[in-house]
């Protein structure tokens, strides 16, 4: 066991302050995310050097689509969650029920990742379970990569505390950040949250020092009715209109048996998206169309995606301008194999 930051002693009882469930632990009990535990008056991260999966696979597929398009990643996770959604696509590994179990500890990540020639791994990715119940093996690994020229994603739910999140947002170059609807009630009653209040301050707070893209699953008659839709367009054009934005296509998981969402449905929120956002993807379709990128000046195709395959066809001064038109793009980092560019 590894002892927790961000807690505090209240009584007989332990303050969890990672997250804004704010669990009051008893004696021997654990948080809600089931691997913050008190022992002898001390809060312990139960999963610290615990890696229920590991994996190298494209960045496209955390999704981030404007950062370091093509390259690998080595992307890792753990059992635990801080919320508990009712159509979890992870929910065996998050429960710990089906993942292996292998230890690992940050040195050990940066000597996997220098196993592979110079360019060809980009660095890590903390995702398949939330990683805001990793927290502390994800700052001390993030740190470390960091120091050795690695970059670091988070793909997360965005609930966390600001604190916490402040320290380590330094460590961190990308985050695809999962909003699950655009209203309170639907946190409450399917992830078992607070609100939505929180998570927007997270993407809020992160998009002043890293790469930021969104994902929202769109869930037929739960959480895809055009006003609801639009309210979300809305604050993230008011943020920066330039933001990536996946819709993802949602299929029956775990406890929730809603029908597949329909492929019209997807491409009519696309259509709408693309009126106020610059770059706007479908998730779990096979629609070239909507998952490439296009110039938002011109309108020309700059990168043609098939599946989480990306090929540049439009873009040039490493990666960062439109062919056609000159005007820049919004891209961290070039593509694989060409030279890197901030």
């Amino acid at each position: 066991m590894h002892e927790a930051k961000y807690y505090s002693k209240e009584g007989h009882s332990i303050f969890c302050e990672l997250c804004p469930q704010e669990c009051h632990i008893m004696e021997e009990g654990s948080g809600n995310c089931g691997v913050r535990r008190e022992r002898d008056g001390k809060l312990f991260a139960l999963n610290y050097d615990h890696c229920g999966m590991l994996a190298v696979d494209p960045v496209e597929r955390k999704p981030l689509f404007h950062f370091y398009p093509g390259w690998n990643v080595l992307s890792m996770g753990t059992i635990g969650c801080n919320m508990q959604c009712t159509f979890c696509q992870n929910w065996n590994l998050v429960s710990g029920e089906d993942e292996g179990k292998e230890q690992l500890n940050p040195e050990t990540v940066l000597s996997m990742l220098r196993e592979h020639p110079p360019g060809e791994v980009l660095g890590a990715a903390y995702c398949y379970n939330e990683p805001v119940v990793w927290y502390e093996f994800v700052l001390d690994s993030s740190r470390l990569l960091a120091e050795h020229g690695y970059k670091n994603i988070l793909v997360t739910n965005g609930y966390i505390n600001k604190a916490p999140l402040k320290e380590l947002l330094p460590s961190l170059d990308a985050l695809n950040i999962d909003i699950k609807a655009f209203s309170d009630e639907f946190y409450r009653r399917y992830s078992s949250g607070k609100g939505l209040q929180e998570i927007r301050r997270t993407v809020e707070d992160s998009l002043a020092s890293c790469h930021v893209e969104l994902t929202y699953l769109v869930i037929g008659s739960l959480n895809d009715s055009l006003t609801e839709i639009n309210r979300f367009i809305d604050w993230v054009a008011s943020l920066d209109s330039e933001i990536p934005v996946h819709f993802r296509r949602y299929f029956p998981a775990h406890r929730m048996d809603v029908p597949p969402t329909p492929i019209m449905t997807m491409r009519k929120i696309w259509d709408m998206a693309r009126e106020r956002l610059s770059y706007v993807y479908l998730g779990s379709i096979m629609d070239v169309e909507r998952n490439s990128t296009y110039c938002p000046h011109c309108g020309k195709l700059l990168i043609k995606r098939r599946g989480y395959h990306a090929e540049n066809v439009g873009l040039v001064g490493s990666g960062a301008k439109c062919q056609s038109c000159a005007e820049p793009v919004n891209l961290s980092g070039s593509f694989h194999g060409e030279e890197q560019s901030k």
